[in-house]
């Protein structure tokens, strides 16, 4: 988990908003997440999602965080919050354009 950290440390620029996927993490509605990514892009020039691995994050790069957001209460596999964060950041997109892709 460590090792796992700092690989991820160094791959985040300074000025990065980290925000880590956390089946403990807040919930929040789609409306709520878009807001939030419109928050954070007005504030930072990075924003980075962080993914644990099968053992999860290292509660300090958990600490180290501005926001712990959860996807769903279930565990899921890495690879499925990949698919399900990029599905919501199209959707917090499109919203955020006024596109019609989200209907609620």
């Amino acid at each position: 988990m460590l090792a796992e950290a700092e690989r991820l440390r160094t791959g985040i620029p300074k000025e990065a908003v980290t925000v880590v996927l956390d089946e403990h993490g807040k919930a929040v509605t789609t409306q709520e997440f878009s807001a939030l990514i419109e928050r954070f892009e007005q504030t930072a020039t990075h924003l980075v999602f962080l993914i644990g691995g099968p053992d999860g994050l290292d509660p300090k790069l958990k600490s180290e965080s501005r926001q712990t957001l959860r996807l769903s209460s279930m565990t899921l596999p890495h690879g499925m919050a990949r698919v399900l964060l990029s599905e919501q950041l199209y959707r917090a997109r499109s919203l955020l354009s006024g596109h019609p892709y989200h209907r609620t």
